[in-house]
């Protein structure tokens, strides 16, 4: 292609179809960059009409200015017609390369579902409501007092200890199960003359310094209490056994207790139920120490209670036939997708 830059001849009148020739040349974006340059450039040949206005004297300085502004905009505009032409080309190419066949289905829409934890824990209270309990919530971070002390467990008991216990600092911890929640309850429950009678769930999230395949530094509680004036062990045995048949769907499925020790209850009994031709411990409880009771101000003289707590991750393993706890903390999809 012959350039106007080499052509002998460089009058105004000849940009416009020079540039309008050499703008048509050009297949690629970037071959019109280069063509744009010559014409346009700070060397190209109207840049070089427009530094020539200099010479010319003032009168006439006006009308070749005029013409030459003329021409630059036939230029820019050529270089624009060029421009969308070529790339609506290369879309149509672009297009043509990748076909799409519309009748495929469509792709699926992703959906999700509530973990087993979060199953389990609707279950548990589900069941629970259905008997008349309610269900109780408190912080997650709890004072010494709330944790430990209003729950009868003395300075050296090894839950203070910081090898088993989250500490925030010298008064806060992680709380290392949901038993606080029933002192701020029945505080509550006192204050505002609704109880006793009283009757709860607790359950939520707890911490302690422990992992294997059955144990998380962080995991799920259920505890309950019922506060009234004729309360026995019997109604604790009562109550367990009748929630564990409910939940295991299981109406052959026995408890029984075996003496235990625990700061906050006395007495205090391990829970085993029956399972697999053998028995499995399932939780711990007790009638409510009378120490408790002091702390929130109920008449232990007058009222009886009793207590208990669950695991709720070992409830699900038990029910799902998990058998590695660290399994519900992974986010491994093809093991939680099993439960949508």
């Amino acid at each position: 292609m012959q350039t106007l830059e080499n052509s002998p001849e460089h009058t105004l009148e000849q940009i416009l179809p020079a540039a309008q020739a050499a703008f048509s040349a050009c297949s690629t974006i970037n071959d019109l960059e280069q063509a744009k340059a010559r014409f346009l450039g700070k060397s190209g040949v109207l840049t070089e009409q427009l530094k020539g206005l200099g010479k010319l004297s003032a009168e006439a300085r006006p009308a070749a200015g005029a013409a030459i502004n003329v021409v630059k905009q036939g230029v820019e505009e050529a270089l624009k017609q060029r421009r969308d032409a070529i790339l609506q080309a290369e879309q149509e190419k672009q297009l043509a390369s990748e076909s799409l066949d519309v009748t495929l289905p469509a792709r699926a829409r992703g959906e999700g579902g509530l973990h087993p934890v979060t199953l389990t824990l609707q279950r548990i209270e589900q069941l629970f409501h259905s008997i008349g309990f309610e269900v109780a919530e408190g912080p997650e971070i709890e004072t010494d007092f709330y944790n430990f002390t209003a729950l009868n467990i003395p300075d050296d008991h090894p839950a203070r200890a910081m090898h088993d216990t989250f500490y925030i600092d010298e008064q806060h911890v992680l709380r290392t199960h949901t038993s606080p929640v029933q002192v701020h309850y029945m505080q509550e429950a006192l204050k505002n003359n609704s109880g006793p009678p009283l009757k709860i769930i607790a359950p939520g999230r707890v911490y302690r310094v422990d992992s294997d395949a059955t144990h998380s530094p962080m995991f799920h509680q259920v505890e309950g209490l019922w506060v009234d004036e004729n309360i026995s062990f019997a109604n604790l045995k009562g109550v367990v056994q009748d929630f564990l048949q409910r939940f295991f769907e299981r109406d052959d499925l026995q408890v029984r207790f075996r003496p235990s020790f625990f700061p906050f209850t006395e007495p205090s009994a391990e829970m085993d139920m029956s399972w697999n031709g053998g028995w499995l411990e399932i939780g711990g409880c007790g009638m409510v120490h009378p120490e408790v009771f002091g702390h929130v101000g109920i008449d232990s003289e007058k009222y009886r209670g009793f207590a208990f707590g669950l695991g709720v991750e070992r409830l699900a393993m038990l029910r799902y036939g998990v058998n590695d706890l660290r399994l519900f903390f992974n986010n491994d999809l093809r093991f939680l997708k099993q439960f949508n």
